[in-house]
């Protein structure tokens, strides 16, 4: 399954410049581990953070003008970093497959005369081991070059990372001159990005399987009030990012995988005491409730009266145990409503599903929560504080040798976040 190495965030809320994991041009970093917790003071930009990749899913989807105002997020002006004037950017670097060369996808995005976000920029190229990249995607203002197949592509000078583009305009414009093999192409509308549209041809393989991936994130804005609703009957495979389709899910695993659904409700069972048997009810109206046998009760209680904690617990497990799980899993806080013993159990779930399964997703977490970073390693944690200037900045706890001993010591990680120890020395 498809892994991001490396993102890199530059002008989004407070985020000006952060960069987590690998990029083309930092080839000594780590890539990012399979499952990711960022942890950090209120305020620092965790949710900024966890917001770039909605956003960016978002884009994918309905178009950067939609994307900059839904979720509330308040327009391109709101979300650029106060103080800046130059375009919001984001880089993924990723690997289709664990043998395959990686990928950097670039997106810069600005506001025309009249205030309304675009793209300005939007670029693919392949890392083949060469001093130059290999670009099989170039766009500048909706329009450029894009090369066809798995192998085709042109090494060209990293001239386009930055946000001076005189040096693009001038490539585009004669490209047709140099490169022959290149398909010109222009957009007919700049607010959609490039890969929406090139990612749905069979001739762009490389597009069409980023495409893919960023269309099967799965970003948790889960509430348990949106579980406790009542659905219209109907099973459905994945659990959307509310999670006011749970009894549909269940109702899906119920009838396809029975075995795994057993399998899950012994999870719940170990995890919360007295739960005996989850199942679904169609009502007259044909609505879904979901219902929770408990051993001591001879009536179930109604997804309407159990808690937060069990609803949240319940759905977690229906994400890692999915038969088709998404390729990047986004969690922000998942400890909020949990009993706290139940937190490092959880991250070990979430590690196994991420590191120990074929088909297992990639998993990105931002927690408050010391007992859940106990059972992390240094490598999958990274810690976002606030610089002088008011920017974010962020870093590895692994990158601190005194931490790397003192939890090669036994010293949970938790603890020393807790006493202070991550902080910035």
């Amino acid at each position: 399954m498809a892994k991001i190495e490396g993102f890199r965030v530059k002008n989004f809320k407070s985020l000006k410049d952060v960069t987590l994991g690998r990029l083309r041009r930092q080839p000594q970093n780590q890539p990012l581990t399979p499952m990711t917790a960022v942890i950090g003071k209120n305020g620092v930009g965790k949710s900024a953070l966890f917001e770039a990749f909605g956003f960016l899913a978002d884009a994918l989807k309905s178009g950067v003008e939609e994307a900059c105002d839904a979720r509330g997020r308040g327009g391109f002006e709101r979300l650029r970093t106060q103080g800046q004037t130059g375009p919001i950017g984001f880089n993924v670097y990723y690997k289709a497959r664990a043998n395959a060369w990686p990928i950097t996808y670039g997106v810069f995005i600005e506001t025309d005369k009249s205030g309304r976000p675009y793209v300005i920029h939007e670029e693919m190229h392949e890392d083949r081991g060469n001093n130059s990249p290999t670009h099989f995607l170039i766009l500048y203002q909706g329009q450029g070059m894009v090369w066809k197949g798995n192998q085709a592509g042109r090494q060209i000078d990293e001239t386009t990372e930055g946000f001076d583009f005189s040096e693009l305009r001038k490539l585009i414009r004669e490209g047709e001159k140099q490169f022959q093999d290149a398909e010109f192409i222009t957009l007919e509308d700049r607010r959609k990005l490039g890969i929406a549209t090139l990612g749905a041809l069979t001739q762009h393989p490389r597009i069409v399987a980023f495409r893919q991936f960023i269309e099967g994130w799965y970003l948790s804005y889960f509430t348990p009030d949106a579980a406790r609703g009542l659905p219209l009957a109907g099973p459905q495979r994945h659990l959307n990012v509310h999670g006011d389709n749970l009894s549909n899910v269940v109702q899906f695993m119920e009838r396809e995988y029975p075995e795994r659904f057993q399998f899950i409700l012994k999870e719940i069972a170990e995890r919360i005491p007295g739960i005996d048997r989850i199942e679904t009810e169609r009502t007259a109206d044909d609505r879904l409730l979901l219902k929770f046998n408990d051993k001591g009760f001879q009536d179930p209680f109604y997804a309407q009266q159990m808690s937060d904690g069990t609803l949240k617990v319940f759905a977690y497990l229906l994400l890692l145990n999915n038969p088709t799980p998404p390729p990047f899993l986004c969690i922000e806080e998942p400890e909020n409503g949990l009993y706290h013993k139940l937190l490092e159990t959880l991250a070990h779930e979430f590690r196994e599903h991420a590191s120990e399964r074929e088909d297992g997703s990639q998993v990105f977490i931002t927690t408050h929560q010391p007992y859940f970073v106990n059972a992390l390693d240094p490598k999958e944690v990274w810690i976002l504080e606030k610089g002088a200037d008011g920017f974010s900045t962020i870093r590895r706890a692994s990158d601190d040798p005194v931490v790397n001993n003192m939890v090669a010591e036994g010293l949970p990680l938790g603890g020393l976040w807790y006493s202070d120890y991550l902080d910035a020395r």
